[in-house]
């Protein structure tokens, strides 16, 4: 199968049948950017099969994607997928659909399926998104605004013991925990749902600014802290700035890695 995908574009052969070193059941160590994955990784441990097979391969091939073990440009077989995961050739396809859907991926017939790089107009996109999803938000859920700050303080503290751990994929993961906790009690399942697929995106975009610059991480705990302070307050308006303030210094760290 041939590397190239388009003309005047190209990517180069992907390695979904050679595992990292740091294995696991299903070919490589599998990230908990979800909790779609951390719940088919859990389920697949001694009886994989009774997971669907489509699942697995999409849950395999998106937590690769996220956690760069698949990096942006490199071009996935279908044959080589279905033997990294263990199964026949149809799951993958439907995997893969589902993955195009999720724009993590540009499927190519009869050559495979191109990992999207992230793109400047991607993070532009994805940022405005979550500012309108989140500042919504932030006005739904101040009459419940203690029910709130009693669900988002544990959530700093996971923060602050994965930076003094050095755990940048980690400390995401409980960045983005907090934010989802702020849509999730806004009450409206559909912009949920929507805030999640954002935030899928944005992992792979945000991972390697905090590995290269871990100062981030303190100044991140700060503006976290400063929105449950303010959900203790009287100011409606002084939470929704926070949050939009920390969405904007989030898009001047993205755009800066671009």
């Amino acid at each position: 199968m041939g590397s190239g995908v388009a003309d005047g574009e190209s990517a180069s052969v992907g390695t979904a049948g050679t595992a990292p070193e740091n294995v696991g059941p299903t070919g490589f160590e599998l990230g908990d950017e979800t909790t779609e994955i951390a719940r088919i990784v859990a389920a697949a441990e001694p009886g994989v099969e009774k997971i669907p097979a489509a699942e697995r391969v999409y849950a395999y091939v998106k937590a690769a994607i996220l956690d760069r073990v698949y990096p942006g440009g490199e071009l996935l077989t279908e044959g080589e997928l279905a033997t990294a995961v263990g199964v026949s050739r149809t799951p993958v396809r439907e995997a893969l659909l589902r993955l195009e859907e999720s724009g993590l991926v540009k499927l190519y017939p009869k050559k495979g399926a191109l990992v999207q790089p992230v793109l400047a107009q991607e993070v532009n996109d994805v940022l405005e998104a979550r500012e309108l999803i989140e500042t919504h938000a932030a006005a739904k859920v101040w009459p419940r605004r203690k029910q709130l700050a009693a669900t988002l303080e544990p959530l700093v503290q996971e923060m602050r013991k994965h930076r003094r751990a050095g755990d940048a994929k980690s400390f995401l993961e409980a960045d983005r925990a907090f934010h989802e906790a702020i849509v999730g009690a806004a009450g409206n399942e559909i912009l949920a749902k929507l805030y999640n697929s954002l935030r899928d995106r944005q992992v792979r975009m945000g991972v390697p600014g905090i590995e290269v610059q871990p100062a981030r991480m303190e100044r991140s705990i700060g503006a976290h802290q400063e929105m449950i302070d303010a959900l203790g307050g009287n100011s409606a308006k002084r939470f929704r700035d926070l949050v939009i303030d920390h969405i904007h210094v989030a898009a001047t760290d993205l755009r800066g890695m671009q």
